[in-house]
């Protein structure tokens, strides 16, 4: 079994024993405040119902939101899971608008409350103390395996249990004789359910507009990049989230004249030391660079210096008679500072001072051409 199986398998274990709960604790509130005419036991007996339906949505949603990536969907189906807290938040509005709506109504009309007994304020305290252990058990599974979505189921639960702490608070109240106190602990329940929600709305959101990671964040991820040797500088580092995975890509500074596997290379290191910082890290992209541009793109939109091919064309058409061209046997270009910089590998012995004259004088028209450097034995390979 993989290990994203197993944390889905775990997580499924979790809400199933929180449904359990959440059903048991729901109709024992529903028929207790039914039958004391409590309107706040009723609405919390509510609450608990309508976490049975998230807890389906959950479990689909954990099922499916942690496949592995495939070929229509190379990021993986993280955003599933995004979407169903989004859908959870949502739920919970609803459910808070219809609590507070019915609940200030019987306020305002004033209707009286009976006592509800000792046994019903027993039932509240022994819901209370259910729904606390099942949000601390959700909670330990959610970030054991780091699932944002189950976490906020849990918090789903803790929503639940101060609810019911607030209809406790209603239910003594109204054995005391303050009866429109029960009321007043409904449309409170159905605030607290509302704001719960509208948090689940405002991150589920900001996930689904990419938003970073918190700047001290991004900040640790960049100093823990320079740290590894070779790395002369961090910029453009960008992060986003997709459910419980980080997305970053950065450009990295790398010493200009070192070969394109080294500097794969030193790219990897920072990739692995990224993943050691932030182990939620999913996938890292990067972008080596010769010398630091950053807030520079003017480069990627206009025309670009010549490459390759063009620049052994132009140098045939401009050395084609130099003694120095006709002996290279290799060919370095580095391309910084908007110029090329040219390095000859010389197989036979020449004098290089005069050789470079020569040649510097020969491509005086070239002005894409930087520093020239001629060198003698085989070149770098």
């Amino acid at each position: 079994m993989t290990e994203r199986a197993a944390q889905t398998r775990e997580a499924h274990k979790a809400t199933l024993v929180g449904a359990a709960v959440d059903l048991l604790v729901g109709l024992v509130k529903l028929v207790t405040g039914s039958l004391v005419g409590s309107a706040a036991l009723v609405a919390d007996g509510i609450h608990s119902f309508s976490d049975i339906v998230t807890d389906g949505f959950v479990m689909a949603a954990t099922h499916f939101g942690r496949q592995a990536p495939d070929r229509g969907h190379p990021y993986g189906h993280g955003r599933i899971e995004t979407l169903a807290t989004l859908w959870l938040g949502g739920v919970l509005i609803f459910v808070a608008g219809a609590i507070a709506w019915a609940s200030l109504g019987r306020l305002v009309a004033g209707e009286p409350i009976p006592a509800p007994g000792a046994w019903a304020i027993a039932v509240a305290v022994a819901a209370l103390l259910a729904k606390e252990a099942i949000y601390h058990y959700t909670l330990a599974v959610a970030r054991r395996i780091g699932s944002r979505l189950l976490e906020a189921n849990a918090w789903h639960s803790r929503s639940d249990a101060l609810s019911t702490l607030v209809v406790l608070v209603g239910l003594v109240a109204a054995q005391v004789g303050i009866g429109w106190m029960d009321a007043a602990a409904a449309i409170v329940v159905g605030l607290m359910v509302g704001q719960v929600g509208g948090r689940l709305l405002w991150q589920s959101s900001r996930e689904l507009i990419d938003t970073a990671l918190p700047e001290a964040e991004q900040n640790r991820l960049a100093a823990a990049a320079e740290a590894v040797p070779g790395v002369r500088g961090v910029h453009a580092l960008r992060t986003r989230r997709i459910a419980d995975d980080v997305l970053l890509d950065l450009h990295i500074v790398v010493p200009p004249r070192v070969t394109v596997s080294e500097a794969h290379e030193i790219g990897n290191a920072v990739s692995r030391r990224l993943r050691e910082t932030l182990p939620s890290l999913a996938d890292v992209t990067f972008h080596i660079d010769p010398e630091d541009d950053a807030g520079q793109t003017a480069h990627s939109l206009r025309p670009g210096l010549p490459l390759r091919g063009d620049v052994e064309a132009l140098l045939e058409a401009t050395w084609h008679d130099q003694p120095a061209w006709q002996a290279r046997i290799d060919l370095d270009l580095h391309y910084l500072e908007d110029r090329i910089d040219v390095s000859l590998y010389l197989g036979r012995p020449l004098d290089l001072d005069e050789a470079a004259r020569q040649l510097r004088r020969a491509a005086a028209d070239l002005d894409w051409m930087g520093r020239l450097r001629l060198w003698q034995g085989p070149g770098r390979g």
